[in-house]
């Protein structure tokens, strides 16, 4: 497996964010802990997938890369993929994550500012300069608008359809560009996916929507992901089916690593650049209790068209 490219330069950056132009009306930005959230524009409105960890202003970052309407949608309901709601006062986002908003560690300025320190590394946004609790908008009631599979961001001459993933969360979503034949995919299937989180599916469970999503991988090639400079081929959700088979019938490596709370499993050993080493691009960390449940459906709720 050869080691996935380097980032390139950044067209645009600031203390807290660095944009990437990932192609025309496309842009990928990264934020103060290394996550990365895409600025999706049309001819008519702008959407943003993902709003990063809410450390500085995303808000008015996205201002300087675009003049039109921008509305907020988001994969999941994570810290690292949330924090804009904050600053918007609104999002898009599945029911099954809205709670996820409103936990301690989302809710609270120094938990935020914390989780993003913690995760800093040398070639993160911000130069060496620390951010402090004045650069974390405090939280907010936020107005949710739900999205489900088969909804449509009509931007004008851009189309972004909505898929449920039910996985790394039961509210988990991915959007498909199949214009582009890209889908942004924030943490549904990559390298480290984490299913051993409080809010996260059996793995029984992740199978199912992996097998679902697998309905639409003809309609494009890679996926932009939530973490991490390059793009994954539209192959990784077949290695995700073929690795949640494998642990269900105990033929994964079931290596032990360490969890919030305890100990998880690691389910393939990975090899010097992050990729596993049998091959392939996804990996899962789980829960050997956590294996089995009843399948978590998949509601779809319209289709309904935003503009």
């Amino acid at each position: 497996m050869e080691r996935l490219p380097k980032a390139p330069k950044p067209d645009v950056q600031s203390k807290f964010y660095r944009a990437y132009r990932v192609m025309a009306g496309v842009t990928r930005i990264m934020g103060y802990g290394g996550e990365n959230c895409y600025l999706i524009e049309g001819s008519e409105r702008a959407l943003l997938v993902d709003g990063l960890a809410g450390v500085g202003s995303l808000k008015a970052f996205v201002r300087e890369l675009t003049d039109l309407p921008v509305s907020l949608a988001l994969t999941h309901g994570h810290i690292d993929h949330a924090g804009m709601a904050w600053e918007t006062g609104e999002c898009y986002i599945n029911p099954d994550d809205i709670a996820l908003l409103y936990t301690r560690m989302h809710t609270d300025r120094q938990a935020r500012l914390d989780y993003e320190m913690g995760r800093r590394s040398p070639g993160d946004p911000g130069n060496g300069c620390p951010a402090t609790l004045a650069d974390v908008p405090p939280a907010c009631a936020v107005r949710t608008y739900p999205i489900y599979t088969g909804d449509v961001f009509d931007l004008g001459g851009a189309r972004l359809e909505v898929i449920q993933v039910p996985g790394h969360t039961c509210g988990t979503v991915v959007f498909l560009d199949r214009a582009r034949r890209i889908v942004f995919s924030g943490d549904a299937c990559n390298p480290n996916t984490l299913l051993n989180l409080s809010g996260s599916t059996s793995i029984e469970e992740y199978l199912q929507s992996l097998k679902f999503f697998k309905t639409c991988q003809d309609a494009f090639d890679v996926m932009y992901g939530g973490h991490g400079a390059s793009p994954m081929p539209n192959s990784i959700i077949d290695d995700g089916i073929r690795l949640c088979e494998d642990i269900l019938a105990g033929r994964d490596d079931a290596i032990e690593t360490p969890s919030r709370g305890g100990m998880a499993l690691l389910a393939l050993k990975r090899g010097a650049n992050y990729m596993p080493e049998r091959g392939g691009f996804c990996n899962i960390v789980y829960l050997r209790e956590t294996l089995r449940r009843r399948p978590h459906p998949v509601i779809a709720g319209g289709p309904n068209v935003y503009r």
